[in-house]
């Protein structure tokens, strides 16, 4: 029972308490108290956190102690449109020995094929984008403007759909600033955040459940029996709600042009300024971009992306026969041109809604052939984000363009790297020990071999 009040203390929204849970934790495991499960194969390496929304309520460091009592390889953290939860990853993923990588999820504008749709359904031009990697929230004076500009814009939709939805809604209404930013840690809210806020005026106006669901059902358009089956008795993110009220076709929605996000350009160069990787998120092959994903994929490299977001589970985890067979297939050409193109992929759960999976299941028959694939990508980002770490010489770095000139090799090296490096803030101090000056990399990788034995 201690330890579970211990973990529920790593969902709080204080960062000192985050700490002071964890480090009690981790002193724990660390004498014994604590059974962990041994090392196993299997990785996350798209976790969103609460610093967006996690769907189970985990900050980073609920996910970093996740991970070590539950034995993954590797985490991979990401939020949208901000760095808030990197440091917090990093960190925590020392003190309990979790190799970990942290980046930022957005959308933006692909000026190339403005016509297409990609990753971001019924919006044309519009992609999902990954930045993994980073190991600072301090980014340089270009790129930071960028990354404040994503954080500003993604606010100002926030408002403007809150705006709407109240009009539609009324007498049930939220404050923004009031209501929706106290739900986060850091004031970066999500449409699932919003959601909750409204769920919590509606009970407050109407206190009867009848009566609430009667609301529901005249404003959503839907039977009272339905509501009264979804509606939860504590506030919760319905998707029925939001599909009714945010999605393409509710009163919320606006749809997105050229002006709505930045190019992707702008935000590949404050991705790699920042010494990140660029990725691009893959979603299932079927719309008109991803159907020309060679060609996609040939331009994106061409302007410094690097490897491959996907979320295995929504390619394969499906009821209907027909439906599962379709996106599988498309599953298994993108990871067959992944090998082909020599593109590291980072798989991942998001958990950014209740009831998504805690780990992809490598054991299931579309994913077993790719398990290595998975691992090797996890590889790959840590050892980036470790050598960035430890002695400055991430993927982007001088000393990487002067001794690894070409994309494969270089991608091979710091996957080796991260399948060498120790988690633990004690490995990245014995390599600043071990070199004053930058070593060759095969010096660095004999170091790596010798100090994993």
């Amino acid at each position: 029972m201690e330890w579970t009040a211990l973990r529920e203390r790593l969902k709080s929204l204080d960062a000192g308490e985050r700490r002071a849970a964890l480090e009690e934790l981790a002193q724990a495991w660390r004498k014994g108290k604590i059974p962990c499960s041994s090392p196993k194969p299997v990785v996350n390496m798209h976790c969103h956190t609460f610093f967006s929304y996690n769907g189970y309520g985990y900050s980073p460091s609920s996910l970093a102690w996740l991970a070590r009592e539950e034995g993954w390889h590797a985490l991979g953290t990401v939020d949208f449109d901000v760095l808030d939860g990197l440091e917090e990853t990093l960190q925590a993923c020392d003190l309990v020995q979790v190799r970990a990588a942290s980046g930022v999820e957005t959308r933006v504008f692909l000026p190339e094929f403005p016509d297409w749709e990609f990753n971001s359904p019924g919006e044309p031009g519009i992609l999902y984008y990954v930045g993994m990697g980073f190991t600072s929230p301090q980014a340089p004076p270009s790129a930071a403007r960028i990354l404040q500009d994503m954080r500003q814009r993604a606010a100002q939709r926030n408002r403007e759909m809150v705006a709407r939805i109240n009009a539609y809604l009324e007498p049930v209404t939220i404050d923004y600033d009031r209501d929706v930013l106290p739900l986060t840690p850091s004031g970066n809210a999500t449409e699932r955040h919003i959601l909750i806020a409204y769920d919590i005026a509606a009970r407050a106006r109407f206190p009867k459940r009848e009566e609430l669901v009667s609301f529901w059902a005249q404003k959503l358009g839907m039977p009272t029996e339905k509501v009264d089956s979804f509606l939860r008795e504590e506030p919760f993110p319905h998707n029925e709600i939001r599909a009714k009220l945010m999605k393409r076709g509710g009163v919320g929605y606006m749809q997105p042009g050229p002006e709505s996000f930045p190019p992707l350009s702008e935000v590949q160069e404050a991705i790699i300024a920042s010494g990140a990787i660029p990725t691009y998120a893959w979603l299932d092959g079927l719309s008109e971009g991803e159907r020309h994903l060679s060609e996609l994929l040939e331009l994106l490299i061409s302007q410094g992306m690097v490897g491959l977001t996907l979320i295995p589970d929504r390619n394969w985890n499906i009821p209907d026969p027909e439906t599962r067979k379709k996106k599988v297939a498309e599953l298994h050409k993108v990871l067959a041109m992944a090998r082909e193109m020599g593109l590291p992929v980072l798989v991942g759960t998001e958990m950014n809604k209740p009831g998504q999976r805690i780990l992809d299941d490598f054991d299931a028959e579309p994913l077993r052939p790719y398990r290595e694939d998975f691992i090797r990508g996890a590889n790959f980002i840590y050892g980036h984000t470790f050598l960035q770490r430890a002695l400055g010489l991430g993927y982007w770095s001088d000393w990487a363009k002067a001794h690894l000139d070409e994309r494969r090799e270089r991608n091979a090296f710091y996957t080796t790297v991260g399948e060498l490096a120790q988690p633990g803030r004690e490995s990245i101090q014995a390599l600043q020990e071990a070199f004053a000056s930058p070593p060759e990399p095969e010096a660095l990788l004999s170091f790596l071999q010798e100090a994993s034995k």
